[in-house]
C-alpha cells in the first residue's frame, strides 16, 4: 500500500471519528420543537397500590418516562410494606444516585416526597409533588368556593364557606390565598391566611374589584379595578395599598400575570376591539402588544417561572390552551381547555376543561401532551392556580 493512501485512510478515519463524536453530542443535547430535554427514561419496581401509582404519576409530569428495565437510563426500585424504602440506580453505571427511606404521614405523601427527592436528584430541579393548587369549586345554583389540594387534586378542603360566589384564587407565599368574593354584597378582593382562616380585605372600591396577582417577589398586586370607569388595570403594594393606575383605555381590561422578574405584567385588552395579550412595567408606562400569530383572541394568560413562556387560553370555537413565547411570536397549540397556570417547574401545566356547569381540573405534561384528570370535589372546577413558593 502507498504511504499517502495510508494517511489518506487514517484522516478518513479520523474524521468518521469526529463526526460520530459531533452527532453523539447533538443527540446529548438534544431538545424537543419547544426547547424541552428529553425525558429521562425510568423503570420502576417493588412497590405496590397508591404508592406505585402516586409515584409513577408524579414523575411523567417532572421529565421521566416509563419503560422497561433493560430499556430504562435509571431504575428506581424499594417496598412499601411498612414504610417507603426507595433507591435510584444509573442501570450503565451501577452508580447510587438516591437511597432513602420514608416514614410518618401517609403513603401518597411518602411517594410524593420520593418523587421530589428523585427529580432533584436526577435532573438538578426541585419537584413538584409536594405543591399545592387552589381553585374554584362551584355548582350549578351559581355559588362557589375556594378550595386548596394537593397538586394531583386530592386531600381537598374548603378555603372558604361562605355560601356566596368566590373566584379567581392567587397565592401570596405557601400560607396566603387572595381571591375576590362576592359575600359582602359586591366583588371586593381578600387576603386569606390559611393556617388561622384570617382574612381581610385589601381591595374593596366602589364597582369592580377582581383578577388579583401577587408578584413573584411577594411585594405588589395587581387587580382590575372599576372605581373610575372601565375596568383598568392598576397595581398596588402587597396589602392594598399606594394603588397606582397603569391603563387608561375606553375598553376592559383583565387578567394580570407577572414576569418572574416582578417588573412586567402581561394582561388582556380589547382596545384595539378584539381581546389581545399586552405587557407594561409595573412603574407605569405605555403597553405593547404581544405577537399571538395563530391565536387572535387570546386571553387568560401565564408566564411561566422560568420566564419563557406564556400560556393562555385561545377563544375559538372552543376554549383552547396554548403557548407563545414570552417575547411574543407564532403560538403553539396544546390542548381544549382554558386558565391554565404554570407548575413551578415551567414543565407542566393544570387547566380546566369541559362544559359550563361541569367543568374539571387537568394536569398536562407540556412536551409529551401526557394529561391526567384530577378528582371532582363538587360540580365545577375552574379557575386554577399553582402554588410556586
Amino acid at each position: 500500500m502507498k504511504p499517502w493512501i495510508g494517511l489518506f485512510s487514517l484522516l478518513l478515519g479520523a474524521s468518521w471519528l469526529a463526526a460520530q463524536t459531533d452527532r453523539d453530542i447533538d443527540i446529548y443535547r438534544y431538545t424537543d420543537p419547544l426547547g424541552f430535554p428529553p425525558a429521562i427514561a425510568v423503570a420502576v419496581s417493588g412497590f405496590t397500590g397508591d404508592v406505585e401509582s402516586v409515584l409513577k404519576s408524579d414523575l411523567a409530569f417532572m421529565g421521566f418516562r416509563h419503560t422497561n428495565a433493560d430499556q430504562a437510563q435509571y431504575l428506581i426500585t424499594g417496598n412499601n410494606s411498612t414504610s417507603l424504602e426507595g433507591r435510584v440506580v444509573d442501570r450503565i453505571t451501577r452508580a447510587v444516585k438516591l437511597a432513602k427511606a420514608y416514614t410518618g404521614g401517609s403513603s401518597r405523601a411518602q411517594a410524593h416526597a420520593f418523587a421530589d427527592d428523585i427529580a432533584l436528584a436526577l435532573t438538578g430541579r426541585p419537584g413538584i409533588a409536594q405543591t399545592k393548587i387552589a381553585f374554584r369549586s362551584g355548582t350549578r345554583r351559581g355559588q362557589s368556593e375556594i378550595y386548596v389540594a394537593d397538586y394531583d387534586g386530592f386531600n381537598a378542603r374548603a378555603a372558604t364557606q361562605d355560601g356566596s360566589l368566590n373566584v379567581a384564587p392567587c397565592w401570596a407565599g405557601v400560607a396566603t390565598l387572595y381571591y375576590c368574593s362576592y359575600k359582602p354584597g359586591r366583588p371586593q378582593v381578600f387576603a386569606h391566611h390559611l393556617p388561622t382562616g384570617n382574612r381581610q380585605p385589601v381591595a374593596a372600591h366602589p364597582g369592580l374589584n377582581t383578577s388579583p396577582a401577587v408578584s413573584p417577589d411577594g411585594k405588589r398586586l395587581a387587580l382590575i379595578l372599576s372605581k373610575d370607569g372601565n375596568p383598568e388595570l392598576y397595581v398596588a403594594d402587597i396589602n392594598g395599598t399606594n394603588l397606582r393606575r397603569l391603563t387608561r383605555t375606553p375598553q376592559e381590561e383583565s387578567s394580570p400575570c407577572w414576569a418572574p422578574d416582578s417588573k412586567t405584567i402581561c394582561f388582556v385588552s380589547r382596545v384595539s376591539g378584539v381581546a389581545a395579550l399586552y405587557t407594561i412595567s409595573a412603574e407605569g408606562g405605555s403597553p405593547q402588544r404581544l405577537a399571538t400569530v395563530g391565536a387572535p383572541t387570546p386571553t387568560e394568560p401565564d408566564w411561566s417561572p422560568d420566564g419563557k413562556w406564556i400560556a393562555f387560553t385561545a377563544l375559538t370555537r372552543e376554549f383552547y390552551v396554548c403557548l407563545v413565547p414570552a417575547t411574543g411570536g407564532k403560538v403553539t397549540w396544546l390542548v381544549a381547555g382554558e386558565d391554565p397556570s404554570w407548575a413551578p417547574n415551567s414543565r407542566a401545566l393544570i387547566y380546566a376543561h369541559g362544559p359550563a356547569g361541569a367543568k374539571r381540573l387537568s394536569l398536562l405534561d407540556v412536551p409529551t401532551r401526557h394529561r391526567k384528570d384530577l378528582p371532582r370535589v363538587l360540580e365545577s372546577e375552574s379557575q386554577p392556580a399553582w402554588c410556586r413558593w
